[in-house]
């Protein structure tokens, strides 16, 4: 549940302003650090095997042209489905990659938090195939009454909302890495240092 009222300023900006309050500037959570394991990313977007695509009847009546129209459109949702959980085991692996490591070292991310980050990396992967998609598909397509809004900006904008929140979760953008502390501890030699 949220904490009612504004949220709290970022300790480097309370520092920079001035602290005529003298309020004291909360300290980082202390946890111990460990290494993160990357999630088997196919559970998360399963594959599946493609049934062959339908062939068209020879000499079919009418109510036969339409099973046959029916059973086109799911193989290609299938083939869709297909193809979006490909890209999603490819997109969010690379996340996991590239935000984790960093977020080890500069935010102390550790097991109690991997469930965030897994669901921020499926997170990122499905807004990247909606806005792949939305791309091919285009903006707006035909309803049944005519032209209308892609379904899919409706589902991008939800995940946007969602990827909003993970960010200032995992401290992810100048705002949000304000407020965190990073772990102390190990050396402090500049070879680890992830912005070198």
């Amino acid at each position: 549940m949220a904490v009612p009222g504004r949220k709290p300023k970022p300790p480097l900006q309370v520092v920079r302003e001035g602290n005529p309050g003298k309020r004291p500037v909360r300290e980082g959570v202390k946890l111990p650090p460990t290494t993160l394991t990357e999630p088997d990313w196919s559970s998360f977007f399963p594959s599946s095997r493609l049934p062959a695509r339908p062939r068209a009847p020879r000499g079919a009546d009418d109510e036969e042209l339409k099973e046959y129209r029916r059973e086109v459109a799911h193989w290609q949702r299938l083939k869709v489905a297909q193809e979006a959980a490909q890209f999603g085991r490819e997109v969010a692996g690379r996340e996991w990659q590239r935000v984790v490591p960093v977020l080890q070292q500069m935010a102390g991310l550790t097991s109690v938090d991997r469930s965030t980050a897994v669901d921020y990396c499926v997170c990122v992967a499905r807004l990247e195939w909606c806005e792949r998609q939305l791309s091919i598909e285009g903006l707006v397509t035909m309803g049944q009454r005519g032209p209308c809004r892609n379904p899919l900006t409706t589902i991008a904008s939800q995940y946007r909302t969602q990827l909003k929140a993970y960010i200032g979760e995992l401290g992810l953008s100048p705002s949000a890495r304000g407020r965190l502390t990073p772990p102390e501890g190990g050396d402090d030699g500049d070879e680890d240092d992830p912005f070198d």
